[in-house]
């Protein structure tokens, strides 16, 4: 047996009849396409109870991240993807998001996330509408399912799981790769949080100008009815001339990026003001649920980027000044472009901002310096992931 076809085997052992069966498949679900990671031995996680790969022991993670930064990446999610339909969507969607649903147009895409009463966050993700009455949500960890399930009682909507998986591929190539891939004519016009539908070895499927890496980039669904391995297996062929490897999590790319992570850099006890997105509430729409707190809720953003020089910080309170804690440590990883670590960082008060020198418990055991900086780290305006751009990085010798 060859080693693709192990793999293989392997993930369709998962399915298997067994007294465990309906367990493992609820708390554990493995992505339709795994198998092409598992040559590189990952190490898995739960992720909205679908199995995701954490890390790649065999492949350092320096050389992930210059695949993503100058030739290009897949990645296999765990986005859990909601079908919202009927009559009243776009009524269901306004009440539960911060943002006005009704400005997204049938082909676009929007990002959104969606708060408890009190104003603390539950989830992000990116709604995509599909018609005027049926959209889709791609969340984050968290349980928004429940959530739309209890708003929408009175309402003519559906909220189901339409069984959806999310992968995506992402970095300078990445569109090259998509143009390759496609049996018909490359989507015209595709821009920047568009979605189009096409067809990648017979199948069909939508694609969207989306990603988690604010580089060039596309995310692909993946319906229960279609041939998922052949969808995959044409997008591995074609996408091998320009670079196209496997990956496990984006680390330092997400973080320079300013792309916040549910549940570890936002969560119920933050306010979307203190993590840097308070201009994605809008108070103009009307009634949505939060918006009462929002509107009394202090406006001071907490949340800022970290460098720091020679070590990568520890998650947790490992910002001081002057010998006291004065932030907390959300996310943190090495940038092989920057040459020193990064974070995301929420400050206890308002007045420490970009700029401010602390010092940072670190991963080596030693005590860094470090200052805060502004969000993104570089490319302030996103030009990158838009194609108005081309950024591609040298990469240092040595």
């Amino acid at each position: 047996m060859s080693r693709r076809e192990e793999v293989r085997f392997a993930v369709k052992a998962l399915s298997l009849n067994g007294p465990n069966r309906a367990e493992l498949m609820r708390t554990m679900m493995p992505h339709p396409l795994v198998y092409q990671e598992l040559p590189f031995d990952p190490e898995f996680g739960l992720y909205n109870s679908r199995l995701v790969a954490l890390r790649f022991p065999s492949v350092p993670a320096e050389e992930m991240y210059w695949a993503v930064r100058r030739e290009a990446v897949l990645r296999h999610t765990g986005e859990y993807a909601l079908e919202i339909r009927g009559p009243d969507a776009e009524r269901l969607l306004n009440l539960v998001f911060t943002r006005d649903v009704s400005k997204i147009r049938v082909g676009r895409c929007s990002y959104q996330f969606a708060c408890y009463e009190e104003g603390g966050m539950i989830t992000d993700g990116v709604v995509v509408r599909l018609a005027e009455d049926r959209f889709w949500y791609a969340q984050a960890e968290g349980d928004l399912y429940s959530w739309l399930k209890a708003h929408g009682r009175g309402m003519d909507v559906e909220v189901i799981d339409p069984g959806l998986w999310i992968s995506q591929v992402q970095g300078p190539n990445s569109l090259k790769i998509l143009e390759a891939a496609v049996d018909d004519a490359y989507p015209d016009p595709f821009r920047y949080f568009d979605s189009a539908t096409v067809r990648i070895a017979g199948q069909e499927l939508l694609v969207t100008r989306t990603g988690f890496t604010n580089e060039l980039g596309w995310e692909f669904y993946m319906t229960p009815d279609i041939d998922a391995e052949a969808v995959g297996d044409r997008i591995q062929e074609v996408g091998a001339p320009f670079g196209l490897r496997p990956i496990s999590i984006f680390g330092a790319r997400r973080i320079e990026s300013g792309l916040l992570n549910a549940g570890s850099d936002f969560d119920e006890t933050t306010t979307p003001f203190e993590v840097g997105l308070g201009a994605m509430v809008d108070f103009e729409k009307g009634d949505f649920i939060g918006r009462e707190a929002l509107l009394k809720a202090d406006r001071n953003c907490l949340l800022w980027g970290l460098k720091v020089e020679g070590g990568v910080p520890w998650n947790g309170r490992a910002i001081k000044m002057n010998g006291e804690e004065v932030g907390q440590v959300c996310s943190s990883a090495w940038s092989p472009y920057l040459e020193c670590g990064v974070a995301f960082v929420r400050m206890d008060s308002a007045e420490h901002g970009p700029g401010t020198q602390v010092d940072v418990d670190c991963k080596d055991g030693e005590v860094h310096p470090g200052a805060l900086c502004a969000l993104p780290m570089y490319d302030q305006e996103r030009r990158i992931p838009r194609g108005k751009l081309v950024d591609i990085p040298e990469r240092p010798e040595g």
